[in-house]
């Protein structure tokens, strides 16, 4: 983000004021407003590596003013902000004011961060923003509040310029969430590279490279900031592009690709899935036998009946999608815009002519006439990258969040009973959520699909035995060093993602090093990961068991061991696993009646 602040260890700042006159108030504002935006600052450290949850920042300031622990959610999985704040600061967190980004995020019986500021003995606790999703919001700030902590809101309890440009940091850094909340589709950000004419590419199609190495940069730091990044067929064909973060660690974004007619070269770098997936979304039907030959490869093809960006974005938030970087040429830009999908412009602007009447241009046609129904970006910010100059604005304004946000939270009645021609379904995918949640419900006809999302715990062994990562212990017990390396990385590494990258990467490069037994144990180790995890937690074996009588699928489209695939063609073990584990509890329960009923 263009807005930024930071505090010098060497020259803190102090706080001297108090409320008793206009000139304090200002200052008490300034103040506030200053370790409000350093919470911001911090909490962008993490974008990329908490989606679907927002960025947390936490700074503890002493009632002298200086700053005595700081934090930020690294990633999903990992200790939250406020947790992390509180151990920085030790002793000093006593009477001290924690100034948050937004409201914590305290949910399904964990009340971590909230916890963590109660017993560090907080006395104070500024919040930049609530909550944007409506079944957490006001929930963190009335619990502080009942426990005698002072709570103050920016916008609602003082209200000051300085405060609302603070305001605004802590909106503008979670931006993804709250614009996803309210239109339903993932936020959306346009970047593109131009000449000072406005040209995309020479006449030719070369577009090899219009910015500058430091602009280049700025883009890997932007998909390094998004969940996927989206590209038309043409890109493709005339490209050939990877993309991929380029950072060597952290969040790698997923590829997509959107074409209607398939006509996709068949040797092409997105099509190398060893590092990160690629999605292919096409027209229903298109090229049966290219999707077969994707498929083969390990890219996972979507079709839809009509291929629009709207449709496509509301596929994507129903799959948990978060935020979207679009890199496409200007016919899908286009469209985009004109399907209103498209939140924020990211322009590269270099100071290059290259002229030509057919050379392309970032936005094709939008149907426009008079230059009265030019699109106007909002809150627009210039900042030389090198040669070049970035431009930047919002396409949609950033939504209040005093309006209620509906919320992201469905239920589903379900029958208890299977009917064996035709049961229930529910569809559920993996992500790297500390402890898991139901999301988005959809029904057709009569087969319910219900998105529910599971993870593993990392206090118990997330990191070997997580789906994601089971492969990591295939390196377990190898007498290698090398193994023992590759697991060691994998206990340290800072969140799951990361150690999901280390051990594939490991498993990629030294396939030798695969523990002879693996193909014997990797079901049981998953059941042991499985039960520990809902055996830890209550609130998912209560999850667990509301879903008796249907039939879990796990939905990974191109996994066809622990996945259902794309066509029911998958073993679908970890939806076994899981119906196998609700049958065990099941029984537990009888037992435990029976007993009961003896006494």
């Amino acid at each position: 983000m263009a807005l930024s602040f930071r505090i010098s260890s060497s020259s803190p700042l102090i706080c001297r004021a108090t409320l008793s006159n206009g000139d304090n108030s200002r200052n008490y504002h300034t103040t506030d407003a200053a370790f409000i935006r350093r919470a911001a600052d911090l909490s962008e450290m993490s974008a990329g590596l908490t989606s679907p949850h927002p960025n947390f920042g936490c700074v503890i300031a002493t009632s002298s003013g200086k700053v005595a622990g700081e934090g930020y959610l690294y990633a999903q999985g990992t200790k939250p902000a406020e947790a992390l704040a509180v151990e920085a600061a030790g002793e000093f967190s006593r009477g001290a004011t924690a100034y948050l980004n937004m409201e914590p995020g305290d949910c399904h019986g964990d009340h971590t961060a909230v916890s963590a500021l109660v017993q560090a003995g907080i006395e104070r606790v500024v919040v930049g923003i609530r909550h944007p999703l409506q079944h957490l919001r006001g929930s963190a700030i009335r619990e502080l509040r009942s426990h005698g902590i002072e709570v103050n809101v920016l916008g609602e309890d003082f209200e000051s310029k300085v405060l609302e440009d603070a305001r605004k940091s802590c909106l503008l850094v979670n931006a993804p969430l709250i614009h996803r909340a309210c239109s339903r589709v993932p936020f959306s950000v346009l970047k593109y590279a131009m000449t000072l004419d406005g040209k995309i590419a020479a006449s030719s199609g070369h577009a090899a490279w219009i910015s500058s190495k430091l602009s280049r940069t700025r883009v890997f730091e932007l998909r390094g900031g998004s969940d996927a990044v989206i590209v038309g067929g043409n890109t493709v064909r005339q490209d050939d592009p990877r993309l991929t973060a380029r950072h060597g660690q952290g969040h790698t974004p997923t590829r997509i690709v959107m074409t209607q007619s398939l006509d996709l070269p068949e040797k092409a770098n997105l099509w190398d899935v060893s590092e990160v997936s690629t999605i292919v979304v096409t027209q229903r039907g298109a090229r049966k036998s290219f999707q077969k030959l994707l498929a083969s490869k390990g890219v996972e093809v979507v079709e839809f009946d009509m291929l629009n960006p709207r449709e496509v974005m509301e596929y994507f938030h129903l799959r948990g999608y978060l935020s979207i970087l679009w890199e496409c040429g200007g016919t899908l830009a286009a469209s985009a815009i004109s399907s209103s999908v498209i939140h924020k412009v990211v322009a590269f602007v270099a100071p290059k002519i290259i002229g030509g009447s057919k050379a392309p241009s970032p936005v094709g046609d939008l149907g426009m006439v008079e230059m009265t129904q030019a699109l106007n970006l909002i809150d627009v910010c210039y900042e030389q990258v090198g040669p070049d100059m970035l431009v930047s604005g919002f396409l949609q304004p950033i939504p209040d969040l005093l309006p209620v946000i509906p919320s992201e939270d469905a239920t589903v009645e379900i029958d208890p009973s299977v009917d064996p021609f035709e049961p229930s379904i529910i569809f559920f995918y993996k992500t790297w959520d500390l402890y898991g949640m139901w999301n988005i419900t959809i029904r057709y006809h009569t087969t319910v699909h219900v998105k529910w999302y599971l993870a593993l715990s990392k206090k118990h062994n997330l990191l070997i035995l997580h789906p994601k990562t089971l492969k990591a212990n295939k390196f377990v017990g190898v007498e290698n060093p090398k193994a023992y390396d590759c697991v060691e990385k994998i206990r340290t590494a800072r969140s799951p993602e990361e150690a999901a990258l280390i051990g594939r990467s490991t498993l990629r490069q030294k396939p030798e090093l695969v523990r002879n037994d693996w193909e014997d144990v990797k079901i049981e180790v998953m059941y042991k990961a499985l039960k520990c995890k809902f055996s830890t937690y209550p609130h998912l074996k209560s999850m667990l068991l509301s879903t008796i009588g249907t039939v879990l699928v796990e939905a990974s489209p191109h996994d066809l061991f622990w996945g259902g695939g794309r066509e029911g063609e998958g073993l679908n073990y970890l939806g076994r696993l899981l119906m196998q584990l609700r049958s065990e509890y099941l029984g537990e329960s009888s037992v435990s009646a029976e007993k009961t009923s003896s006494a």
